[in-house]
């Protein structure tokens, strides 16, 4: 049943393929107005998986517990939070345009801290599409396919613009348009294997599901307050990054309660 699961585990990877290939055929970074509506889409798919893919299944899931079924999905929304809060501890985020960071991570150059800030904050989104593969594969009434399937898409969106950012930095620095490809390709190689790894945990683990759904729910609505909607209200005429969310959303929400 996993090889099933496997194309939608590597839409997101697609994405950033996609994005980094940007170098081959682009001399400027991707035009701001297509950016913010990119990312205002994604931020919008990625608010609605969290909502109905994610914490009403893993509270679904949780009904044995009566009124207390909200408990493991507000646990497991602040381990998310948490997780993410020290990813970004660790590595400083950078927004596109943003100087060169201070501290401790000050000897390293912009690019790199780029490359390695995007890298980590793909790990839970990879662990967000494997938890909701994993717990279709359980064969949970409460996750389909096509919420799945959306999820991933949506995500795909999302590493769209991020591969592009990194591989044309790398490109303008002096390096080849292939190694700056494969450097923009790789930042989202550990996507498919955070997916994997979290649909073999939670086969172990089964009681553990409703934690992971909520888990990566949390995680997934960090980056989007955190990264996408920054994006997306950056310069003028912010509202088409707006317009874009409430597309995405309502785009998610379809596939989800309607297609599902």
């Amino acid at each position: 049943m996993l090889t099933q699961c496997l194309p939608g585990i590597l839409i997101p990877f697609a994405g950033t393929t996609l994005g980094s290939a940007c170098v081959f055929f682009m001399k400027k970074t991707l035009h701001e107005g297509v950016q913010r509506a990119l990312t205002g889409f994604a931020a919008g798919v990625m608010v609605a998986a969290s909502i109905w893919s994610l914490l009403i299944p893993a509270m679904e899931q949780s009904k044995g517990l009566g009124r207390l079924a909200f408990i493991p999905a507000t646990v497991g929304f602040w381990l998310g939070i948490g997780f993410l809060l020290l990813l970004d501890m660790a590595v400083p985020h950078l927004h596109q345009g943003a100087d060169t960071p201070e501290g401790p991570h000050s000897g390293f150059s912009r690019t790199t801290m780029l490359v390695l800030a995007v890298t980590l904050h793909n790990i839970p989104e990879g662990m967000a599409v494997g938890v909701v593969y994993a717990g279709h594969l359980t064969g949970s009434a409460s996750i389909t396919a096509m919420g799945a399937l959306a999820l991933s898409l949506g995500i795909a969106i999302q590493n769209f613009p991020e591969g592009a950012i990194i591989s044309m930095p790398l490109k303008a620095e002096g390096m080849s348009r292939g190694r700056a490809f494969w450097a923009g390709t790789l930042s989202g190689a550990v996507e498919p294997v955070g997916a994997l790894f979290t649909i073999w945990a939670a086969g172990l683990v089964v009681p553990a599901l409703p934690y992971l759904l909520s888990f990566a729910a949390g995680a997934m609505i960090y980056v989007v307050v955190e990264e996408l909607i920054p994006e997306m209200s950056q310069g003028e005429h912010s509202n088409i990054g707006t317009i874009c969310f409430a597309l995405g959303f309502s785009v998610m929400m379809v596939l989800d309660v309607a297609l599902g």
